[in-house]
């Protein structure tokens, strides 16, 4: 694998995040990292900041790129959970929270994507497979993750804005082993391991077997085994 390929990884020290910056480490791409917290496994980190509005955290992120650099892929794997229907004392405040964890960070990726990007390069958001419906008991989450369904339908069509040949394309998984969810929940044969999760997006960036651009990938996972349903 030459080492001239690079990858940003937008929320690097979430569990997802950390498990891709290590794993693309270990495949020999140049790897960075953007999070609140640094990931001392990539090779350069842009922090983020909690008193930003959308306009100043993608300026401040687009401000840490290093010159000169263009990518292979932008990753962004960055979000959260929060529950609550329009009943809950905390639904506006968990709607805003999921807004900006998922959408905001969606939004900005995609700017970045098509400034950075390679021609024939790939952007990856995070969307989830529960928003393709109804979401009563979480509404802010789905509401968050159905806009980022939309945004990559729109980024990755003729005139969403992303350099010549590349593709935009959306992970929608049901539930990831991470260690938070298995703190909450106990984990059954339905989880995605993460391993699962990298392996599928190292092949969509090195190979010609990735989805068409704009598509919603759901991540299924049966007795263990984790396969890719197209939207």
């Amino acid at each position: 694998m030459s080492a001239s390929r690079s990858v940003l990884i937008y929320g690097g020290k979430g569990a997802l995040g950390s498990h891709l910056v290590q794993f693309f480490k270990s495949k020999g791409f140049h790897v960075g990292s953007i999070d609140f917290v640094a990931n001392e496994g990539a090779d350069y980190n842009i922090l983020l900041q909690n008193n930003q509005n959308l306009e100043e955290q993608g300026e401040s992120v687009k401000s840490g790129i290093p010159e000169g650099l263009k990518l292979d892929a932008i990753l962004c794997v960055a979000g959260g959970w929060a529950g609550g229907s329009a009943a809950s004392k905390e639904f506006l405040k968990n709607s805003n929270l999921m807004i900006q964890q998922s959408l905001w960070t969606s939004l900005i990726a995609s700017n970045l994507a098509a400034k950075f990007l390679k021609d024939e390069g790939t952007l990856v958001l995070t969307g989830a497979q529960p928003a393709l419906k109804a979401t009563p008991g979480m509404i802010g989450y789905g509401i968050a993750k159905a806009a980022v369904h939309h945004l990559t339908k729109s980024v990755g069509s003729e005139k969403g804005g992303l350099p010549k040949g590349s593709k935009a394309l959306a992970i929608l998984p049901v539930t990831l082993d991470t260690p938070m969810n298995r703190k909450f929940m106990t984990p059954d044969e339905t989880w995605t391991p993460l391993e699962d999760v990298a392996n599928i997006l190292h092949s969509w960036i090195t190979t010609p077997d990735a989805p068409p651009t704009g598509s919603l990938v759901q991540l299924i996972t049966k007795a263990g085994k984790t396969e890719t349903v197209v939207e």
